[in-house]
């Protein structure tokens, strides 16, 4: 397999933070989508922002940025497949997913969900915990997205329900430190914060 590319998912509305871009809230010296992508690009061979919106805003990070394929703010599921389509561009087989506001993912994520998604013709791994799957974080191969986009289309919203039709697999990660913990509310923040130190 190839070396994966990564979306970063930042399309949400962050309706809980009073709306904005969670990614671009501050986190130590820099901000929650620093930390993210200073953790994804390592393990990736390029990495692409899924945001709506005006996509100057975030310039400044010097990655492409990608809107939903799909009209409405129908959820993470539209911005795997922007990343799909565009990684089908660079003439990767796969993307990885990750979420713009969960800025201590794991440092082995990728070569974990590889490993779990071994030998399946259509690689296809999420994250998980003891506690349960994180499925912002996932391993997706582009030849899926032309059924991706008519399951979306189809109103289909719910990430696990499309990935167990496609008997995704999973990568186990241990739960200590909370490696999926996400910035929701000013509270997370503040622990976010704390944790950065």
């Amino acid at each position: 397999m190839k070396q994966p590319h990564a979306i970063i998912l930042a399309g949400g509305r962050a309706t809980r933070m009073g709306g904005g871009d969670k990614g671009l809230l501050p986190l130590g010296d820099t901000t929650l989508l620093d930390h993210v992508i200073d953790r994804i690009a390592p393990q990736v061979a390029g990495a692409a922002l899924n945001a709506n919106g005006d996509p100057a805003r975030l310039a400044r990070f010097g990655l492409p940025v990608l809107a939903d394929p799909v009209e409405g703010f129908v959820g993470p599921l539209a911005g795997v497949l922007a990343g799909m389509d565009w990684a089908a561009q660079q003439g990767a087989d796969t993307v990885v997913s990750v979420a713009a506001d969960t800025p201590f993912f794991p440092c082995d994520l990728v070569p974990q969900l590889v490993l779990a998604a071994e030998g399946m013709d259509t690689p296809l791994a999420l994250a998980a915990t003891p506690d349960g799957r994180h499925p912002t974080f996932g391993l997706w191969p582009v030849a899926l997205r032309d059924d991706l986009r008519a399951a979306l289309t189809g109103g289909l919203r719910k990430v696990v329900q499309w990935t167990d039709a496609h008997g995704a697999r999973t990568a186990m990660f241990p739960a200590e430190g909370d490696p999926f913990f996400n910035v929701n509310t000013p509270e997370d923040l503040a622990q976010a914060q704390a944790r950065a130190g």
